[in-house]
């Protein structure tokens, strides 16, 4: 629900975008489809908010799980990327955290962003070192793939990052895994985009695929699909 949106207002910054944001709400379809996750909440909203200045850009986003008596989880991302030169490479630097199995973490690094002509088409990866507070081994690293695809004159979007990181860790049977993989990618109907629907409708609609193999407390690999909405400011 995050990292694609980081990637797309990078590259729009370059075409004079200087800051969005959007909400996100997703209902989530683990419990339907895994026994082992009855507990997992239904609703997470995400909030997301990308502003760029002349030296570089600040990205956070803020995901919180909802159970029917309140929050019962949060996490959030906040990154930095610093680009003082034409190369499409820039430094980043990021702090991840949250409740319950969540450590603070803080990541350094460099990435690099491409985009098409139009910037119909981004794509960007990042190399980073991974401190996670607390950890048995606390020195990781981290990979991370972004891509987001417009099509239709803009009426859909195909959208996504995949991570991969060290971290060792216990899941809930008490198995070791010293890795973890996460990808994300979201399919969104952008209703503006279509004839006899206002351009200040910014409502979209669509769907994300969480696929993890042994994240937090997860053993094995899981798919996990959302319903959802999205509102662009």
């Amino acid at each position: 629900m995050k990292k694609t949106f980081l990637l797309l207002l990078l590259t729009c910054c370059l075409a004079g975008v200087a800051k969005a944001q959007n909400i996100q709400f997703h209902y989530d379809l683990g419990r339907a489809m895994y026994n082992s996750l009855d507990e997992r909440p239904l609703l997470t909203t995400t909030v997301e908010m990308f502003k760029a200045d002349k030296w570089g850009s600040t990205f956070f986003f803020v995901d919180m799980d909802y159970k029917r008596n309140g929050v019962a989880s949060a996490y959030w991302e906040i990154s930095r990327q610093l680009k003082f030169w034409e190369a499409p490479f820039a430094l980043h630097v990021e702090y991840n955290g949250g409740l319950n199995y969540i450590n603070h973490a803080g990541l350094a690094g460099a990435a690099y962003n491409w985009h098409n002509g139009n910037f119909s088409k981004t794509f960007g990866v990042q190399a980073l070192y991974k401190y996670i507070k607390g950890n048995s081994s606390p020195h990781n690293f981290q990979l991370t793939g972004n891509w987001n695809l417009n099509f239709c004159q803009g009426k859909y979007t195909f959208s996504g990052f995949v991570d991969f990181w060290r971290e060792k860790h216990l899941d809930i049977n008490g198995n070791k895994h010293n890795f973890v993989f996460m990808t994300e990618p979201q399919f969104w109907v952008n209703l503006n985009n279509f004839k006899r629907v206002s351009d200040d409708f910014k409502l979209s609609v669509g769907t994300e695929w969480e696929m993890t193999n042994n994240f937090a407390l997860l053993d094995g690999f899981y798919f996990i699909p959302t319903l959802a909405m999205k509102w662009s400011f």
